[in-house]
């Protein structure tokens, strides 16, 4: 699978589709406090695991850091 991630180009061998929670399980994403979109979309953490990227989509992950 080929999708777009976080504006490079990513190829997951063995796909064609995966969970957003199997992607940031895959890139190791770990930050508590994470912006998932998906094509524009923003995908809400209770949807992780529902939510499907397939080849050629456009996926931005963002992690949000607080601090003063």
């Amino acid at each position: 699978m080929q999708i777009n991630l976080n504006n490079r180009p990513e190829e997951i061998p063995g796909k064609e589709e995966m969970t957003v929670r199997e992607l940031l399980d895959y890139k190791n994403f770990t930050f508590k406090f994470l912006v998932v979109r998906i094509n524009g979309k923003t995908i809400k953490p209770g949807e992780y695991e529902d939510s499907l990227i397939r080849d050629g989509d456009d996926v931005k992950v963002i992690h949000l850091i607080s601090g003063g």
